[in-house]
């Protein structure tokens, strides 16, 4: 176990009255032992832990976790033999990622063990340390030289798709382990589609041009997203971005540990609004941002909890008009005692490049 990070895992075995929890959400697995394989289960009981996992990985595990290591045939099967040998009664699972199926399977295999779903454990991670800050930090710094690298290629005529595959090149070039997600380029029109993930359409002269895009360093992942013109471009182009831009720094000044994460997404949203775009800003300001690209927390009208010290999630407002264009502008911020820190660095001002 990583040390320090199974003490608030162990606090919802009391809120819960548990005798026990079994872990399966690989992400969060990775977050308490450090295991990077793709099969494992943990149990975590008050004074011990248990991995899971199978013959293709014992050895990863037990350098991995340092953890006593018990290797399966059939998982179901294995952790039903571990839960009997202990004895145990009340077992907490991750509902969250348990299927009906798998569960079916559990309760099939040890009928006298009362199982019970726990819905907190993805909040495990939502506080991140100095190591994992580092990590993220570091895959931001990646995004800023792949930038450098391509922006020589962002002229009209270019293929988006071309674009997002030079993206995603010189990110591994840097160091990247691999691309965060599938890049949204979106140029012109397509800027109206907040997931407009990359297509064959060639970029025109007098086009906003918006990427969205990140790597992974070490497990963990940068998010950010830029909009740039392409050439010259109109007035009401050029307005669409600076509100934006105006709504995305009002919101990160307003970021403070204790502030409800609603209100900071109100700072964004009712900017946007009083500019007569309020229409047309749909999705939530901003999510967590760690061992996933999407975690929580969620920053939205309907988001619950406030800021705390170590989080980290993205402030990205946008305002997508169909037919004309779109503005998004993303960075990823952790909270601090003083306010926030701006993890992500590409420059986010208006930026003509040359046509």
């Amino acid at each position: 176990m990583i040390k320090d990070r199974g003490i608030a895992a162990r606090d919802i075995l009391g809120i819960h009255g548990l005798d026990a929890l079994l872990f399966t959400d690989l992400y969060n697995i990775r977050y308490l032992s450090g295991f990077s394989g793709t099969d494992a289960a943990l149990l975590l009981t008050a004074t011990d832990a248990w991995f899971l996992t199978d013959s293709r990985y014992t050895t990863q595990a037990v350098t991995e976790t340092g953890l006593p290591v018990r290797t399966h045939q059939l998982k179901s099967v294995g952790i039903a033999n571990l839960l009997q040998e202990l004895a145990l009664k009340r077992v907490g699972f991750e509902s969250d990622d348990v299927s009906f199926t798998f569960y079916t399977e559990l309760h099939s295999a040890v009928p006298h063990v009362e199982w019970l779903p726990v819905n907190e454990t993805n909040r495990l991670r939502s506080r991140k340390d100095a190591d994992e800050l580092n990590c993220i930090a570091q895959a931001a710094e990646f995004n800023v030289s792949a930038i450098e690298a391509i922006l020589p290629l962002i002229v009209s005529g270019a293929r988006e798709s071309d674009i997002a595959l030079a993206l995603e090149i010189a990110l591994r070039q840097q160091g990247g382990e691999e691309k965060g997600f599938d890049f949204i380029v979106a140029s012109g029109v397509r800027g109206a589609l907040p997931h407009g993930v990359a297509s064959e359409r060639k970029i025109g002269v007098g086009e906003l041009l918006t990427l969205d895009f990140g790597t992974r360093f070490r497990g963990y992942y940068s998010d950010e997203t830029v909009t740039f013109a392409v050439g010259q471009v109109s007035d009401h182009l050029r307005r669409l971005h600076a509100i934006v831009l105006e709504a995305h720094d009002r919101a990160i000044a307003a970021v403070q540990p204790g502030r409800p994460l609603r209100e900071i997404d109100a700072v964004a949203r009712d900017y946007i609004a009083a500019q007569g775009y309020g229409d047309f800003f749909g999705h939530g300001l901003g999510h967590g941002v760690g061992l996933q690209v999407h975690e929580w927390p969620r920053l939205s009208p309907r988001a619950q909890g406030v800021a705390e010290v170590g989080m980290v999630f993205t402030v990205e407002p946008g305002i997508y008009l169909p037919d004309v264009a779109g503005v998004r502008i993303e960075d990823i911020v952790a909270v601090t005692d003083e306010g926030c820190r701006v993890l992500t660095r590409v420059p986010k001002s208006f930026t003509v490049l040359p046509n």
